[in-house]
C-alpha cells in the first residue's frame, strides 16, 4: 500500500493500527481468494470467509463493502486509480501510451502475479462476476473518455467520437490480452500481449 507523502518527500511510517488493519484486511482477502478458488464464488458465503478468517461479518465488511470486493478492489478505487494515473501522464504524451499506463497501474492493485492470475480466473469464469465486470466497465470508459478527449482536444473542438474509439480499442484490447494470458495459465505479461494485440489492431 503507498505510503502518504507528509512535507516535502518524507513519508509517514504506518502506525501499528495501521499494519494490524493491513494483515487484518489481507487474511480476509487471501481467505476469500482461496474459498472462491476451492468451491466457487457464488457456493461461497460471506458468513464462511468471516468464520475462517476468524472475524466477524461485520469486522469484514467494514474492510470490504461488498462480497465482490473480495475479488479485488472496489469499483471506486478502480475508477480512481485508471483516472488519476491518466491525469498524472505528461500533457504532451501519446493517448495510446496515457491509456497503457492506466492499465498497468490497474494491475499493480494486485499484490502478486497469483494473485492476479486467481481473480481474472474468477471473473472470467463466474457469469455473475463476468457480467459485472463488463457494467463496470461501461463505467470505467466513460470516465475515461473526457479525460482523453481533453489530450485530443486542447483547443476545446469536441472530438468525442475519436476519445470514444481509442478508449473502446485499449479496453478490448485489454480483455483480449488477459483472455490470452489466462489461455496460456498465467505465463508472460499482461502488457506485452496488450501491446502486441493493440500493434496488430493499428497495424496499416
Amino acid at each position: 500500500m503507498t505510503q502518504e507523502a507528509q512535507g516535502k518527500g518524507t513519508a509517514t511510517p504506518p502506525t501499528l493500527w495501521d499494519r494490524t488493519r493491513q494483515l487484518a484486511s489481507r487474511e480476509i482477502l487471501d481467505t476469500a481468494l482461496r474459498l472462491f478458488t476451492e468451491q466457487g464464488y457464488d457456493e461461497t458465503t460471506i458468513a464462511q470467509i468471516a468464520r475462517e478468517a476468524g472475524v466477524s461479518q461485520r469486522t469484514l465488511f467494514r474492510y470490504f463493502g461488498t462480497k465482490e470486493d473480495l475479488i479485488g478492489t472496489s469499483q471506486d478505487r478502480f475508477v480512481a486509480v485508471l483516472t488519476d494515473t491518466v491525469r498524472e501522464q505528461p500533457d504532451d504524451a501519446d493517448p495510446w501510451d496515457v491509456l497503457r499506463a492506466a492499465f498497468q497501474a490497474a494491475l499493480a492493485v494486485n499484490e502478486t502475479r497469483a494473485q492476479a492470475l486467481q481473480r481474472f480466473r474468477l471473473v472470467h469464469r463466474t457469469d455473475s462476476l463476468r457480467a459485472a465486470y463488463l457494467g463496470k466497465r461501461v463505467r470505467f470508459q466513460e470516465e475515461l473518455l473526457p479525460l482523453l478527449e481533453a489530450r485530443l482536444t486542447p483547443s476545446g473542438a469536441a472530438d468525442r467520437g475519436q476519445a470514444r474509439a481509442i478508449v473502446a480499442t485499449a479496453f478490448a484490447c485489454f480483455d483480449a490480452a488477459t483472455a490470452t494470458w489466462l489461455e496460456g495459465d498465467g505465463e508472460g505479461d499482461i502488457l506485452d500481449l496488450y501491446d502486441e494485440g493493440l500493434a496488430a489492431v493499428r497495424r496499416p
